[in-house]
């Protein structure tokens, strides 16, 4: 499906993005803790209403 140098050209992307997301973040992360304090708790909600979601989705699901 895909060539070798294709493949290889995505892990290499992918590996750079990451360092370069890892670096970014420990850049900002004074402003971080400054900006969005609490915002955890909004990614806790957030993955709260997904599980409640999928439960009511697979409890009413008809059969």
């Amino acid at each position: 499906m895909f060539s070798q140098g294709q493949l290889i050209f995505a892990a290499f992307f992918v590996v750079a993005f990451i360092i370069l997301m890892i670096f970014s973040y420990r850049k900002d992360i004074k402003l971080h803790r400054k900006y969005y304090k609490g915002s955890i708790f909004i990614l806790i909600g957030f993955i709260i209403f997904i599980i409640l979601l999928f439960a009511l989705k697979t409890y009413l699901k008809p059969e």
